[in-house]
């Protein structure tokens, strides 16, 4: 019998810069394993900007944490043979791990180039402002550190079709790059009037030769970590055709079970059906939808519904294809996306993604272990340590829903006979204490079961009928489930 799968994202925002991230996970893998994570998520492995940058403002693909560049040879998480490392412990304990992508852009260019461009208007992108001009623009990527070593590829502005600043004008503005077949893409999101364009120095993926060489890096650092699976940056901004491409190269190089999950920062649930429709369902997304709709729960209080709370979600309409998450280092607080749920809610908010039969959920580091930086929180592992363990020993089988109370909502997982005791009963209370009779099944008449969350400290014996009332604190969860050591009625 196969486990349930949980994926932990390891890392947030403001994780200290002392290269030592690496390091960090080497040294958490046997808990995270056992605490029920197979899988995590980290930060951009490739040299950035700065060894500040968390990975984003990409700078070469294929340094990293290798060679002195940018004024350091690590990255902000450390160096490749701390990576290396720590990716070995993961695989020594059974952890998968999917390296982040930064593929739209580039950044921290090592020389100027002149070329033309026209302005367009940052509101609408399909509209140009001016008239064609030349620009000197940071475009030029020749890597003196590390020479041609991994790849003799060299970027410069054809490579691109839009930057943000001229060096020679010492102005910003959205600058579309001019030349034969050069355009912003049309497979990309529509806000903006096309969101090609998003940050730095744009990547062209009309180019031929670019697409071969990002297909190329792919396969190359498959090779060269090991690793399981890419979670996909910002991919409404790149050319869908090309993520199909991408999605279809990296499984043949490392077959179909190579995981893929990309973030498509849409809560339109249709424009999320289109984006898989295009790319023909080679990777996964992210469950935006689910997270507004838990970020509103928490705002609101006991006037939301939360019977409605899977509603237009795509772990609703597309369960196969749905990682649920409840927060991320761009829903962090003072972060770009900034969509924190807030605190009395959190941990039925995990439960929603951990405990139910649907969706491949993922824990947040800053959840977890807190968040650092000027304001910190501190992190909820006491909270959702129960929860894994419930999601790894007990929330397996058949679930019934009943969803049939606007402030109090339950579900029973009715187990399976390949795991001991397994099977829960839960209850989400968004106001006032509540109780739900469930059916557990008669096989479990005389058993009596606790409360995981240790919320509450009654006991509760299951009828001969196979049905209990299970209780639940107002604004708060219950798990129900057999203990590992019986109790007494």
């Amino acid at each position: 019998m196969q486990r349930n799968h949980t994926i932990m994202q390891f890392f947030e925002w403001h994780i200290a810069a002392d290269g030592l991230h690496w390091d960090r996970l080497k040294h958490a893998a046997p808990e995270l394993s056992q605490a029920g994570i197979d899988a995590v998520w980290i930060p951009p492995v490739t040299k950035a900007l700065s060894a500040e940058d968390n990975g984003y403002g990409v700078y070469d693909l294929y340094d990293l944490g290798e060679f002195d560049q940018k004024g350091t040879v690590r990255t902000k998480y450390g160096t490749k043979q701390q990576l290396t490392d720590a990716m070995a412990a993961c695989s020594k304990h059974g952890i998968a791990v999917y390296v982040d992508l930064v593929m739209n852009h580039k950044a921290g260019a090592d020389e100027t180039e002149r070329f033309q461009v026209v302005q367009v208007d940052e509101m609408d992108r399909t509209k140009d402002i001016s008239k064609p001009f030349e620009i000197e623009g940071w475009t030029k990527f020749t890597f003196p550190g590390r020479g041609k070593q991994h790849s003799s590829f060299q970027w410069n502005f054809n490579h691109f079709n839009g930057t943000d600043y001229d060096a020679a004008g010492k102005q910003s503005g959205i600058y579309r790059i001019l030349g034969e077949n050069k355009s912003w893409s049309e497979h990309v999101d529509r806000e903006f009037g096309n969101y090609d364009y998003l940050m730095f120095a744009n990547i062209d993926y009309g180019h031929p030769e670019v697409r071969s060489e990002m297909i190329h890096w792919g396969q190359w650092l498959i090779d060269t970590l090991q690793c399981g699976g890419f979670r996909l940056d910002a991919i409404k901004h790149i050319n869908h055709h090309f993520i199909k491409e991408f999605a279809s190269a990296m499984k043949k190089k490392r077959g179909d079970d190579f995981y893929m999950v990309g973030e498509f920062w849409n809560p339109e649930l249709q424009a999320c059906r289109h984006f898989l429709d295009t790319i023909d369902y080679k990777i996964d997304l992210f469950d935006v939808s689910l997270h507004y709709k838990l970020h509103a729960a928490s705002k609101a209080g006991r006037s939301f519904d939360l019977r409605t709370i899977f509603d237009d979600t795509l772990v609703q309409s597309h369960p196969m294809n749905a990682v649920t998450f409840v927060d991320n280092h761009d829903s962090q607080p003072h972060e770009a996306l900034e969509s924190w749920i807030e605190d009395w809610f959190k941990q039925s908010a995990y439960a929603l993604i951990l405990l139910r039969k649907d969706g491949y959920p993922a824990v947040f580091y800053g959840d977890y272990y807190g968040i650092g930086g000027n304001n910190p929180i501190p992190g909820k592992k006491e909270a959702i340590d129960p929860l894994l363990y419930a999601r790894t020993e007990r929330a397996y089988g058949d679930q019934d829903d009943y969803f049939d109370h606007p402030n109090t909502i339950g579900w029973v997982r009715r187990g399976i006979a390949d795991i001991e005791h397994s099977g829960c009963a839960v209850l989400i209370s968004n106001g006032d204490a509540g109780k739900k009779r469930m059916f557990v099944g008669k096989e479990r008449a005389g058993e009596v079961w606790v409360d995981l969350t240790k919320t509450r400290q009654e006991r509760v014996t299951i009828g001969g009928d196979g049905y209990a009332v299970f209780p639940v604190n107002g604004g708060s969860v219950s798990v129900w489930a057999h203990p590992d050591v019986p109790v007494e009625a």
